[in-house]
């Protein structure tokens, strides 16, 4: 009777861990796909900008926002490290440069225009 005690604490320990860790991935992802969102404003080229949705990206690492401007839909993708920092931007396979992904992450990411602006809100 103790060993099957100590199986059922041992398989509510384990539960609980896993229960844990799919969590923070998820919270993970949901802050990925909300920097990747609010990047859409200052990297779409054209006016008219609609966000149309969001999910996981081609590769691990990665988030895609899709949008639409006009009648054409378009993909971007955000690529980030194991920490969660942003290191690429592309839309439609076309990446940032470096200089400009700097410029993005230093001075409109995390301001108050890019939450306002930000196509995923309501």
């Amino acid at each position: 009777m103790k060993v099957l005690h100590r199986w059922f604490v041992a398989g509510g320990i384990a539960a609980g861990f896993l229960g844990g860790l799919a969590a923070c991935q998820d919270t993970l992802r949901r802050d990925r796909v909300a920097t990747c969102r609010r990047a859409l404003p200052a990297v779409a080229q054209g006016a008219g900008i609609r966000y149309l949705g969001a999910g996981s990206g081609p590769a691990p690492g990665t988030v895609r926002v899709d949008y639409a401007e006009g009648t054409r839909q378009h993909r971007m993708v955000c690529r980030f490290d194991n920490a969660a920092k942003l290191t690429e931007v592309a839309t439609d396979g076309n990446a940032l440069t470096g200089a400009a992904l700097h410029m993005l992450q230093r001075y409109y990411l995390n301001t108050p225009d890019a939450a306002r602006a930000d196509p995923g809100q309501p």
